[in-house]
């Protein structure tokens, strides 16, 4: 532990008074060194550490037959373009898109989704199309696919723009 070393400074006999006796203090930090590493390695090994988190994504088996894929009608499908700043296009149908402008709140595109889910509650064809613009950011994705789970939509998928969709962004938002 801690120690004091007494130094005798020597008391003169010669000069009458004599000298007042020195001392000097040497302390030993080995205990307190040992007791930090011992308080590090027990926090360490008490705290739990943030798991990891992950949405889970079912993914399609992979269909062979032609007799499993299921058609698709024009009225059956949504799509939805993910543009940059947090707006999104959507539209009804597989051709002649005309493009409606909604954002990601929940008068947005929350609304849209309940509300075309409501309407196609009986369709088992029903399915929305998701489609990322190139300069989109990968947060609005993650929404979307949160979205989907929060109005329980059953099919969705993530696709590519057509080349009719890229042109058509362009040409209305300057994309």
């Amino acid at each position: 532990m801690g120690e004091v070393n007494q130094d005798s400074g020597g008391g003169g006999k010669k000069g009458g008074k004599p000298k007042a006796k020195k001392m000097s203090t040497k302390i030993d930090m080995t205990p307190l060194v040992d007791l930090a590493f011992l308080l590090l390695t027990f926090f360490m090994l008490t705290t739990t550490f943030n798991k990891p988190r992950a949405m889970e994504i079912v993914m399609p088996e992979k269909a062979d037959d032609k007799e499993k894929q299921m058609e698709l009608f024009d009225q059956d499908v949504l799509n939805i373009i993910m543009l940059p700043d947090n707006k999104i296009a959507w539209y009804v149908g597989l051709k002649d898109p005309v493009l409606t402008e909604t954002d990601y709140s929940a008068d947005g595109v929350r609304k849209l989704l309940n509300t075309k889910n409501r309407e196609n509650k009986d369709n088992e064809r029903f399915m929305v199309l998701m489609k990322p613009h190139p300069k989109s950011n990968y947060k609005n994705l993650v929404d979307m696919y949160d979205e989907m789970n929060i109005t329980d939509v059953k099919r969705y998928a993530q696709v590519e723009l057509t080349p009719q969709e890229k042109e058509l962004v362009k040409e209305k938002y300057g994309i």
